[in-house]
């Protein structure tokens, strides 16, 4: 069953009071030594105690040659005491338990000379009481301790804390694992307060198989649902409605007899959650029959499921039709989800649907591009080679966006690809628990907890350090080779186990990867302003000695630099691969894709034009004369030159558009859809400056401001039109001063090519221009479309 939903008021009282754990700690610290221990479980306890009792034990076992025992009475060294607050309550150590009792899935941990008791409010307490003590000790290899006492009480105060874990060939490792992998994922979840977990049916947007699946779909997906309950978490579906018709009678039931077929089998089953697009596209009418006749036969089988949907991918028609049909108050319906591709935000949403319906957060934590919350002012760099399923520890983005709609919608369930995403994922569940925890301590834990206790501070340290690599231009970032510095010298004095340890090797990789990109992207930088030097002097060298020149310079600076780091990248990712299934690479490891995080495929993609100059010079030699080809290199040496009196910005580059209305700090509102952020897409022959741009998402607009223009003067506007989008359906509009149409909805030339646009001379005559891009209204689906990638601001010359 899902776990009760606290009142909204009762949160919103939370959040201002500032209501913390209870703590009641000794005057002193002392260590607790635990080697010889006993865990005393009560001889009636329930299954599920026993179970986080051999959780306790297990994971203790894993970590160190220390070897505890399960009694149920104390016997040599210390004793463990692990159960439900109620029934401990009734033995001798009632009066260590006195006070106030923790909430559902709460516990209580009491600690004194020779003993623990974690005493739970109801069986997951039991069990996340046992995840926090794993998380308190310090185990090495002869030896665990408890540093200092542990008296707390602590509640959870989100109910619904959980992540999808799709076995489905489309992620970057989940298809690998065994049922032993996914029992260990899960109790990791568990430990830092997980509570649920979502799966995915064999028929979604994905192939019918994968080369990594040890078993099939199907059989997993079952086994999945046994090991969730088994630690009692909830388990959810994720089921897409993929049929391209649902309005007649045969396809409803064809529909309800498929999910039947699937469901059936399942030992759990508290929710399924049916996107409205993503995949899937089905009217919201047709969405709302189908629905309610899934729910009514699968509660023949699961009496207790409950059923929820999203507008995801609906156009603003489709989200008016949706409202409609929630002001109905449908019976069968619990809640709604919000997560990527939604129009409407939480606010909205909440606002508009009748207040019984519950709303759930489906937070994207694992792409960095093309996402719900993309890395803000990412250098193309990055996106070049790491594209949008890297591993990405952002544990202070994850908190801000956690954080941004906590008191409309607390309740979440991540969207997660693989492990790429796995300490987002601990950052969400331990701010899910308490939403005013320290993500730094969330950190040590996490270091400690799954690498081990002399790694709290350096390597919660360098996670937070790869965070702060993807931070605005990465070739100023001297701080890539600091944090390279730090991973190696943990790297160095690490034991054999550590560096078997498949949490620490994706540390160590993405350390060596933003440094060798970095090195790389210097060096290729450098050669391509010895490049355009070359062609700036085409009439001293001639147009084909500066084009041979310029090639040497491009071709020089192609080969590989740093081969050192570049080989470790290599050995890591062949690591990872033995270790956790990661697929790094689509020929060496069969990932699905190479944005699918096979991003060790794109460790040497140019980073500078030389593919694009390439192309250039070979249509270029081909001109009839000397004149002609002097004018084609000449302008593209002057590529970023707006003339006099004219301005350049190169959208997408954090350093280089000065002009752009810029959206709020990332912190403060991390999925600005109705404000222009940094984008990529990307061809091989590009230039580097069209492959980010600036974007806004659905009806929002990007805008240009500019100040101290010559009155007099008249303007062109140069624009690219770049980014991932070329769809028919989006038609950009250009306006100048909201007032005066530059040009009208027009689909984004292909292939890619500047174009030019005379500005109104009333837009300038005041000194000002503010240049506004509109896309047509009432998109769905991304939102995308909007988005430019290079805009010139040129005056006019005077004709003598």
């Amino acid at each position: 069953m899902l776990a009760p939903v606290r009142s909204f008021l009762a949160l919103l009282l939370w959040v201002v009071a500032l209501t913390s754990p209870v703590y009641a700690q000794a005057t002193t610290t002392p260590t607790l030594d635990l080697t010889v221990s006993t865990i005393v479980v009560a001889a009636d306890a329930t299954r599920r105690e026993r179970v986080a009792a051999t959780m306790l034990l297990e994971e203790v076992q894993r970590r160190s040659l220390v070897r505890w025992t399960i009694a149920d009475r104390a016997s040599t060294g210390a004793a463990i005491h692990v159960g439900r607050l109620a029934a401990l309550r009734r033995g001798p150590l009632a009066g260590r338990l006195n006070g106030p009792a923790p909430g559902a899935e709460g516990y209580r941990i009491s600690t004194a000379p020779g003993s623990i008791v974690v005493a739970g409010a109801d069986e997951r307490g039991v069990l996340f009481g046992v995840g926090r003590l794993l998380r308190s000790l310090e185990m090495s290899r002869t030896r665990v301790v408890l540093p200092a006492p542990l008296d707390v009480t602590e509640t959870p105060v989100v109910a619904v804390r959980g992540h999808q874990l799709g076995y489905r060939p489309k992620t970057n490792s989940y298809d690998a694992w065994d049922a032993p992998q996914w029992e260990q994922y899960i109790r990791d979840l568990a430990v830092f307060g997980t509570n649920a977990i979502e799966l995915i049916p064999p028929r979604s947007d994905d192939a019918a198989d994968s080369p990594h699946f040890p078993r099939p779909q199907m059989e997993m997906m079952v086994e999945m649902s046994r090991l969730a309950d088994k630690y009692g978490l909830d388990v959810w579906v994720w089921y897409p409605a993929l049929d391209d018709d649902y309005t007649t009678e045969a396809n409803i039931g064809k529909a309800v007899a498929e999910w039947e077929g699937v469901l059936k089998q399942l030992p759990r089953l508290d929710a399924i959650f049916v996107p409205g697009g993503d995949p899937g596209h089905t009217e919201p009418s047709a969405m709302f029959g189908l629905l309610a006749r899934q729910t009514a036969n699968i509660r023949t089988f699961h009496p207790t499921m409950t059923m929820w949907m999203s507008p995801q991918g609906f156009t603003a028609q489709w989200m008016e039709t949706f409202y409609g049909l929630m002001a109905k108050q449908p019976v069968w319906l619990t809640g709604i989800v919000i997560g990527p591709q939604n129009r409407d935000s939480l606010a909205t949403v909440r606002q508009r649907i009748p207040p019984q319906y519950k709303l759930r957060r489906y937070p994207d934590i694992t792409h960095t591009i093309r996402a719900e919350y993309p890395v803000p002012l990412w250098d193309v760099a990055y996106a070049r080679t790491l594209d949008r399923e890297p591993i990405n520890p952002r544990p202070l983005d994850q908190a801000a966006a956690f954080q941004r709609w906590l008191s409309v919608s607390p309740d979440f369930l991540t969207y997660s690809e693989g492990c790429n995403d796995d300490v987002n994922k601990i950052v969400w569940s331990a701010l899910g628990w308490n939403p005013k925890a320290d993500v730094r301590e969330a950190l040590r834990q996490y270091a400690r907890y799954f690498v081990g206790p002399a790694y709290a501070e350096p390597l919660s340290t360098g996670i937070l350090a790869l965070e702060e690599n993807w931070r605005g231009p990465l070739a100023a970032n001297i701080g890539v080779e600091r944090t390279l510095a730090a991973f190696q010298a943990m790297e160095r004095t690490a034991e054999p186990r550590d560096l078997l340890n498949w949490r620490f090797q994706q540390t160590l990789y993405r350390a060596y990867y933003d440094a060798y990109v970095r090195r790389r992207l210097i060096g290729e930088q450098a050669a391509q302003v010895q490049a355009m030097s070359a062609l700036a002097n085409v009439s001293g060298l001639g147009s084909m000695a500066a084009m041979a020149e310029a090639e040497r310079v491009l071709a020089s600076a192609a080969q590989p630099v740093a081969a050192d780091l570049r080989t470790r990248v290599f050995q890591l990712a062949e690591a990872l691969y033995q270790s956790v299934r990661m697929q790094l690479s689509v020929p060496l490891y069969r990932a699905i894709a190479v944005g699918r995080g096979a991003n060790l495929d794109l460790i040497d993609a140019p980073l500078n034009d030389r593919v694009w100059l390439s192309e250039q010079f070979a249509a270029i030699r081909a001109l009839p004369n000397e004149r002609d080809r002097v004018t084609a290199l000449t302008r593209i040496a002057r590529w970023t030159d707006p003339g006099p009196g004219g301005f350049y910005d190169d959208l997408g580059a954090p350093d280089a558009q000065p002009h752009l209305v810029a959206p709020p700090a990332f912190r403060q509102d991390p999925g600005p859809y109705h404000s222009g952020l940094t984008g990529f897409g990307s061809l091989p022959n590009w230039r580097l400056s069209w492959m980010s741009h600036a974007e806004a998402f659905y009806d929002g607009a990007l805008q240009m401001t500019y100040t101290a223009l010559d009155p007099t003067a008249r303007y062109t506007v140069r624009v690219v039109y770049a980014g991932d989008i070329y769809s028919q359906n989006v038609r950009l509009r250009l306006t100048a001063d909201e007032t005066h149409e530059v040009h009208g909805p027009m689909a984004k030339p292909s292939p890619v090519a500047p174009v030019e646009f005379a500005i109104p001379p009333a837009a300038t005559a005041d000194g000002r221009l503010t240049l506004t891009w509109r896309p047509n209204q009432g998109l769905g689906g991304a939102g995308r479309g909007n988005q430019v990638a290079e805009v010139w601001l040129i005056k006019e010359t005077d004709p003598k």
